[in-house]
């Protein structure tokens, strides 16, 4: 056993010697991570050169009509619904020009989808009103025009026009 001990004195006296002389032997760094800030700068790159050298792809572009000026609908020959603005679920309907209370409709969704199905089929057969326009104040969401318009295109052979009203 005498063997590997007197190794180990001479490694250490070998080290000590060499921190008298200056030379000391570089301790490995605590820390074991690593700085990828390098890498994020590569994936940046990456990124706007494909951005850049991209060219999309001209059979999904959508060619949108201009709509400088609309053509007007009569109001006499059109089933008219209004949407006003309302919480975050529900805007109230009314079938009706304007927010009248005695012509909303329900407040319950599928209810709702069958009173507008029943109005639009009423105007078209009773008095043949091909016609429905929908009015909504500025502020109302999108979905909620959509869910009117979903009820309105399960009758066939109706036009669906769009309207906006305005504060006064």
């Amino acid at each position: 056993m005498a063997g590997p001990i007197k190794h180990l004195d001479q490694i250490i006296e070998g080290q000590q010697e060499l921190e008298e002389e200056g030379f000391v032997p570089k301790r490995r760094r605590d820390d074991d991570e690593m700085d990828i800030t390098p890498m994020i700068d590569i994936t940046f790159l990456l990124l706007i050169f494909f951005l850049v050298t991209s060219t999309p792809d001209s059979t999904t572009a959508v060619d949108l009509p201009k709509a400088e000026n609309g053509s007007p609908v009569s109001q006499i020959s059109s089933t008219i619904f209004t949407v006003g603005e309302g919480d975050l679920d529900s805007a109230p309907v009314y079938e009706a020009d304007g927010k009248v209370e005695s012509a909303r409709l329900s407040d319950d969704p599928d209810e709702r989808k069958k009173q507008i199905k029943e109005a639009v089929e009423r105007g078209l057969q009773d008095e043949a009103k091909k016609d429905v326009l929908i009015k909504a104040d500025k502020n109302v969401k999108c979905r909620e025009i959509d869910r009117v318009m979903k009820a309105i295109s399960k009758v066939d052979g109706v036009r669906l026009h769009l309207g906006i009203l305005t504060p006064n």
